[in-house]
């Protein structure tokens, strides 16, 4: 498959920002990694950061240190559920629109670069590093990273701003619980939601434009 480029280069003007579980990706790594290895032990993290004893990062690393079904295993939980071929034809007409592509997820490096790859598009991405250890997923924090968060790895908000700040026409997509804060700092037209995201938003008034897939988002930018 013919790599489609949609990082943003100097010349960028317009740029979606969007979250890749549960957005770009209808699944959530994390939720198909619990249904198939997880047991009490990664649900109990859930509830620990929705009480906010920790972090949405530790929360994370606790789920995926929790069991040790080996690479291929995990590798095989990346393979059967491919992003499908809606998301490319999205990304084409993104691309075909001007329009840049940067995707920002407190998930992992390690499943979002496979899949982007398998479906040949090559993004910016910005989420949190991983590498198999002894059958486990172990999560890292992005050290180095422009955007740190002690939160969630990745200041998902202050990647919209530094696109922002440089001019640029941004667009936003999510569904989660980190979303609420970047989804505020553009305009609702520009705003698109869906889950929790849509949820907190219409609780909060603010304006956004729901939707299931993320071609969806697509075609509405390039309408």
């Amino acid at each position: 498959m013919t790599p489609l480029l949609l990082a943003p280069t100097p010349e960028s003007r317009r740029v979606l920002v969007t979250d890749f579980d549960g957005t770009l990706w209808s699944h959530d790594y994390y939720l198909l990694f619990t249904d198939r290895y997880g047991g009490p032990a990664t649900l109990q993290a859930w509830h620990d950061y929705r009480r906010g004893d920790i972090t949405h990062f530790e929360a994370m690393r606790r789920i995926y240190a929790a069991a040790a079904p080996g690479e291929a295993a995990l590798r095989d939980l990346v393979r059967d559920h491919a992003l499908g071929p809606s998301v490319r034809a999205g990304a084409e007409r993104l691309h075909a629109a001007g329009w840049s592509l940067v995707v920002v997820s407190a998930g992992s490096l390690w499943y979002i670069e496979q899949l982007l790859a398998e479906a040949g598009l090559v993004a910016e991405v910005h989420s949190n590093p991983g590498r198999v250890i002894d059958g486990r997923l172990c999560l890292t924090r992005p050290e180095g990273s422009p955007y740190p968060s002690h939160q969630n790895g990745i200041d998902k908000g202050a990647v919209v701003r530094h696109w922002q700040g440089r001019g640029c026409t941004v667009a936003f997509a999510g569904d989660g619980y980190p979303d609420v804060e970047p989804a505020r700092l553009v305009s609702g037209e520009l705003r698109f939601a869906r889950g929790y995201l849509a949820e907190e938003l219409t609780t909060l008034g603010e304006p956004y434009i729901p939707f299931q897939h993320w071609s969806e988002v697509c075609g509405h930018l390039t309408r």
